[in-house]
């Protein structure tokens, strides 16, 4: 494939991500297209029915994830570190809005046969690291990490009231990674990332999401 196709195949399927997400797998092709910068007719040359673009996507995010284990489970260093790393990449995948979506109009035979390898072993291999350092509780579990990253990677209700939903979900996602750490470990020095949504900033937040509410009845 040359550079030039590439290159537009990995901005649709980024493009078809994000609009599968916040519209659903339903949503326009014009949009995604448009916001992959490529014109209709080029989606349809790489994509020339909504399936294959289902399957692309979902072998896109899943290749991703298990790319994103194995470079931490690589990389030399804190262990820990190496997990947290690996969460915070995953967690922009959005796996955990993505693939429910898509499930239904697309396999899970066909998404296992078209990622690039299985992240299960090395998303374990990354865990049982940082418990063989004496760095993560004993009693955790592979799901615990899995789940929480499906979780955090689910938007906040209200759809776009929230303009600091991804933000918000790396903060969270950090105070989660340093509360896996064992009884007696030293005091995380973890710097949370992202906005601190105070009681009154809560409370602007839910009275925005109010006022819109009030105004759609």
């Amino acid at each position: 494939m040359r550079a030039d196709a590439r290159r537009n195949r990995e901005q649709i399927l980024r493009a078809a991500r994000e609009v599968f997400v916040g519209e659903g797998p339903d949503a326009p092709l014009d949009e995604i297209a448009r916001r992959a910068g490529v014109g209709i007719a080029t989606l349809y040359r790489r994509f020339p029915q909504r399936a294959d673009l289902f399957r692309g996507v979902a072998n896109e995010v899943l290749t991703a994830l298990t790319d994103a284990a194995r470079e931490a489970l690589a990389a030399e260093g804190d262990p820990v570190e190496a997990l947290r790393r690996f969460m915070h990449r995953a967690l922009d995948l959005k796996i955990g809005s993505v693939m429910p979506s898509l499930l239904g109009r697309v396999s899970l035979d066909e998404i296992l046969d078209g990622a690039g390898g299985d992240a299960v072993d090395p998303i374990d291999e990354l865990l049982l690291r940082a418990q063989a350092a004496g760095q993560i509780r004993p009693d955790v579990v592979f799901g615990d990490i899995t789940m929480m990253i499906m979780r955090l990677s689910r938007p906040l209700p209200g759809g776009g009231q929230f303009p600091d939903d991804d933000a918000l979900a790396h903060r969270h996602l950090d105070v989660y990674v340093d509360g896996l750490r064992p009884s007696g470990s030293p005091r995380p020095t973890t710097m949370l990332s992202g906005p601190a949504v105070d009681a009154p900033a809560f409370k602007r937040l839910r009275e925005r999401v109010l006022d819109d509410a009030r105004a759609d009845d």
